[in-house]
Protein backbone atom coordinates (compact mmCIF):
# COMPACT_ATOMS: atom_id res chain seq x y z
CA UNK A 1 0.00 0.00 0.00
CA UNK A 2 1.22 3.49 -0.84
CA UNK A 3 2.14 5.75 2.06
CA UNK A 4 1.00 9.31 2.65
CA UNK A 5 3.91 11.61 1.75
CA UNK A 6 4.46 14.92 -0.02
CA UNK A 7 3.80 14.52 -3.76
CA UNK A 8 1.54 11.48 -3.37
CA UNK A 9 -1.59 11.48 -5.53
CA UNK A 10 -4.60 10.66 -3.32
CA UNK A 11 -8.33 10.17 -3.76
CA UNK A 12 -10.67 12.06 -1.44
CA UNK A 13 -13.05 9.57 0.13
CA UNK A 14 -15.60 11.92 1.67
CA UNK A 15 -17.06 15.39 1.38
CA UNK A 16 -18.24 17.30 -1.67
CA UNK A 17 -15.00 16.41 -3.47
CA UNK A 18 -15.31 12.66 -2.86
CA UNK A 19 -13.85 10.42 -5.59
CA UNK A 20 -11.67 13.22 -6.99
CA UNK A 21 -7.89 13.06 -7.12
CA UNK A 22 -5.64 15.54 -5.31
CA UNK A 23 -1.94 16.00 -4.55
CA UNK A 24 -0.64 15.94 -0.98
CA UNK A 25 1.39 19.13 -0.54
CA UNK A 26 2.21 19.07 3.18
CA UNK A 27 1.51 16.91 6.23
CA UNK A 28 0.41 19.33 8.94
CA UNK A 29 0.23 16.92 11.89
CA UNK A 30 -0.85 13.35 12.67
CA UNK A 31 -4.47 14.13 11.68
CA UNK A 32 -4.35 16.71 8.89
CA UNK A 33 -2.67 17.41 5.56
CA UNK A 34 -2.67 20.18 2.99
CA UNK A 35 -3.84 19.11 -0.48
CA UNK A 36 -4.50 20.75 -3.83
CA UNK A 37 -6.04 19.63 -7.12
CA UNK A 38 -5.01 22.12 -8.44
CA UNK A 39 -8.52 23.55 -8.86
CA UNK A 40 -8.10 24.02 -12.64
CA UNK A 41 -7.46 20.30 -13.05
CA UNK A 42 -9.55 18.33 -10.56
CA UNK A 43 -11.72 20.99 -8.95
CA UNK A 44 -10.08 20.69 -5.52
CA UNK A 45 -8.80 23.97 -4.16
CA UNK A 46 -5.84 24.09 -1.77
CA UNK A 47 -7.22 23.09 1.63
CA UNK A 48 -6.61 21.25 4.87
CA UNK A 49 -8.14 17.77 4.99
CA UNK A 50 -8.33 14.98 7.52
CA UNK A 51 -5.87 12.20 6.67
CA UNK A 52 -8.63 9.63 7.22
CA UNK A 53 -10.46 11.17 4.22
CA UNK A 54 -7.58 10.43 1.83
CA UNK A 55 -6.82 7.18 0.03
CA UNK A 56 -3.26 7.17 -1.41
CA UNK A 57 -2.72 5.85 -4.93
CA UNK A 58 0.44 4.36 -6.42
CA UNK A 59 1.13 7.59 -8.34
CA UNK A 60 3.63 10.10 -6.96
CA UNK A 61 5.17 13.27 -8.33
CA UNK A 62 8.47 14.89 -7.40
CA UNK A 63 7.46 17.83 -5.22
CA UNK A 64 8.90 19.94 -2.44
CA UNK A 65 6.93 20.53 0.76
CA UNK A 66 4.33 23.33 0.46
CA UNK A 67 4.89 23.76 -3.30
CA UNK A 68 2.75 26.31 -5.15
CA UNK A 69 -0.11 25.25 -7.43
CA UNK A 70 2.05 26.25 -10.42
CA UNK A 71 4.83 23.87 -9.29
CA UNK A 72 2.24 21.10 -8.75
CA UNK A 73 0.85 21.72 -12.24
CA UNK A 74 4.34 21.56 -13.78
CA UNK A 75 5.15 18.32 -11.94
CA UNK A 76 1.84 16.74 -13.06
CA UNK A 77 2.55 17.68 -16.68
CA UNK A 78 6.09 16.29 -16.43
CA UNK A 79 4.71 12.99 -15.06
CA UNK A 80 1.91 12.87 -17.70
CA UNK A 81 -0.77 12.68 -14.99
CA UNK A 82 -2.93 15.71 -15.93
CA UNK A 83 -5.55 13.69 -17.83
CA UNK A 84 -5.71 11.09 -15.06
CA UNK A 85 -6.23 13.83 -12.45
CA UNK A 86 -9.17 15.29 -14.39
CA UNK A 87 -11.17 12.08 -14.26
CA UNK A 88 -13.51 11.43 -11.37
CA UNK A 89 -13.41 7.85 -10.12
CA UNK A 90 -16.34 5.66 -11.10
CA UNK A 91 -18.06 3.58 -8.49
CA UNK A 92 -17.59 -0.13 -9.17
Amino acid sequence: MASLEVGRICVKTSGREALRRCVLVEIIDKNFALVTGPKEISGIRRRRVNLSHLEPTDDKIDLKKNASDEKVMDALKKANLVDKMKKKLALD
